[in-house]
């Protein structure tokens, strides 16, 4: 049977029909939905985890017990889950075991760009990369299988396209016994206690199986050549190839699906039969770099640009640009983006429970205000401009620890680093026991919304349930109270005024203090209440709701007779009653539809 499937719905169907027992992962896009997809399969264990190192750990250990296991993130969670992984390349495990990313070429929603296949060499690691919806589930199987044959971990690595794109996918079944208990475990220190006299017997042994898995590449189904016009050759993985494809479908192809290593056989046959060899690949000169390693003559990046993704059109632009591709055949029609489209800046919800929070911080003077990750990074632009710096989840913390000792409020500036409920239970606690232990002056802010918003509200330690039901919620200010800090503030995120008597009162003073506001995002919470309004007699056009950056508000076509301003108005369909903008408005003219 064939089903329509996106790759991370295919992965997480590839999951259940090759036995995976326990998944692990953090959000981050575009990876969120394939642990979300695992969990309606009954048969394996699901976790949102802490972070990914904990959730690298925690699959590690599952295939020590032998059970089959994968693990999950975006592309910058990798740099979490590295000091995990890399040991398990040298220890091995009972069962197979996945490191599953998602790459996002083109940084739609990724601080920083960066080509993950690098991990591959780096650890040395098998590498497998999907092009579709059913090689995303078929390759599970495969990768799950050498894995195991070579007891070493896979990088399964995605992207963006594959995992949000949707293509037909023949089903199997599960086969795998789900009663069969794993095997006792029996003490090997030689093996799985990674110290480095044991470590350093192993290191050869690494050096070895990776040249024994080049053959591997070379007679692996999923690497294959595609003879057709000996003119030109064309390297490409992942859903590159079916764009090449489209384009030159007269060429002959190496379609890679295991790309570390590389099928040394197959890329030397391709290159004796063709013209010309020509590598396409999005970001580095991955693939590239090693071809010309052999000795074989190849163009790549001298014809494509090492950053942003390779779409059709951009690829046959580039092609054109060098002569390999005719002018007249480069398709214009594939460049639907309408010109002159206004710009449409992501904002806040309506409700957001962050609004109130970035509108006090917006009107502060001399506060150095250090941001993280999340729904919150908002707070950077119109109408707040409210934040100096947003880097990696945690550094919110850590940062303003280092402007601190840095010097700056010798310029007569305060520090105050924000973080999420997510991101400190992710990677905010270590930061914060390091400024307890050192004595840091700073003012800290934990935005409380009762969930990991921006990825797609999963759970996080701070909330009562998990991906499986209910779990045990962590109490953020017993946490910290626990850690060492005195002073602690817990204001409410719906009241303008507690938020910003909160703020005040911890930067007037001395050592670590500490905010927490709390206030459910809209999504997670019973916040509907009626709307409000605006009383057109009252307004006068001076604009102080605009600063709130709450969608529903708008200018109206009714003009103040003094101030020659046009008054605000509320859309009540998009209005959710959260009553910020009736808190902030110095004419009292917004007022609830009910009242």
């Amino acid at each position: 049977m064939k089903k329509l499937m996106s790759g991370n719905e295919a992965l997480a169907r590839g999951a259940y029909e090759a036995g995976v027992k326990v998944a692990t992962g953090y959000p981050g896009t575009p990876s969120s939905e394939i642990l979300e997809n695992i969990v309606q399969y009954p048969e394996i264990y699901a976790e949102w985890s802490t972070n990914e190192k904990t959730a690298t750990e925690a699959a590690i250990g599952a295939a020590y017990a032998g059970r089959r296991a994968l693990t999950t993130m975006k592309q910058v969670g990798m740099n979490v889950a590295a000091d995990a992984f890399f040991f398990s390349v040298y220890t091995g495990m009972r069962a197979g075991l996945l490191i599953v990313v998602a790459d996002d070429a083109g940084m739609f929603s990724s601080q920083n760009e960066q080509d993950n296949r690098h991990y591959a060499p780096f650890a040395k690691m098998p590498m497998v990369e999907p092009s579709d919806s059913q090689e995303a589930k078929d390759f599970v199987k495969i990768a799950l299988e050498m894995s195991e044959e070579w007891d070493v971990p896979v990088l399964y690595r995605t992207c963006m396209r594959v995992a949000h794109s949707a293509s037909p996918v023949e089903l199997g079944e599960r086969v795998w016994d789900d009663e069969k208990i794993p095997e006792k475990w029996v003490r090997n220190q030689e093996k799985y206690v990674s110290s480095a006299m044991w470590a350093k017997k192993k290191r050869p042994m690494i050096e070895e199986r990776l040249e024994k898995l080049v053959e591997v590449s070379n007679n692996i189904s999923i690497n294959r050549l595609e003879w057709g016009d000996r003119k030109l050759g064309i390297i490409a993985s992942g859903p590159v190839y079916h764009y090449a494809r489209e384009i030159y479908p007269e060429a002959s192809f190496l379609k890679l699906g295991m790309t570390y290593p590389l099928p040394k056989r197959l890329i030397q046959e391709l290159a004796d039969g063709v013209d010309e060899v020509i590598v396409i690949e999005e970001l580095d000169p991955f693939i590239e770099q090693q071809v010309k390693a052999m000795g074989i003559k190849c163009r790549g990046k001298e014809i494509f640009p090492p950053y942003d993704e390779l779409l059709t059109g951009k690829i046959e632009r580039c092609m054109a640009e060098v002569g390999l591709l005719p002018w007249e055949k480069v398709a214009e029609q594939r460049d639907v983006t309408p010109k002159n489209l206004p710009n449409r800046p992501p904002v806040l919800c309506p409700g957001c429970p962050h609004r109130s929070t970035f509108f006090n911080l917006s009107r502060m003077k001399d506060v150095i205000i250090v941001s993280d990750i999340g729904c919150y990074n908002l707070g950077a632009l119109a109408p707040f401009h409210a934040t100096d710096f947003m880097g990696s989840m945690g550094a919110g913390f850590g940062v303003s620890h280092g402007f601190e000792i840095g010097g700056i409020q010798k310029t007569g500036q305060k520090v105050l680093g924000i973080v999420g409920d997510s991101t400190f239970f992710h990677n905010g606690v270590t930061p914060l026991l390091n400024m307890v232990h050192n004595g840091s002056n700073v003012t800290l802010m934990v935005l409380d919304n009762h969930t990991t918003a921006m990825t797609g509200h999963q759970d996080h330690p701070g909330v009562e349930h998990t991906l499986e039901g209910k779990g045990t919620r962590v109490d953020i200010e017993k946490l910290v109270r626990a850690m060492g800090v005195e002073q602690i503030r817990v204001a409410d995120a719906f009241d303008v005024n507690d938020v910003n008597g909160a703020i005040k009162e911890a930067l007037a003073q001395e050592g670590l203090s500490f905010i927490i506001v709390k206030g459910p995002c809209f999504f997670v919470g019973n916040n509907k209440k009626p709307a409000f309004k605006v009383d057109l007699s009252l307004c006068n056009g001076c604009g102080i709701c605009f600063k709130v950056g709450c969608p529903p508000i708008s200018r109206s076509n009714e003009i103040h007779e003094k101030t020659k301003l046009r008054k605000s108005q509320i859309d009540p369909v998009l209005c959710v009653g959260c009553g910020i903008c009736s808190q902030v408005c110095p004419q009292k003219a917004i007022k609830r539809i009910d009242a």
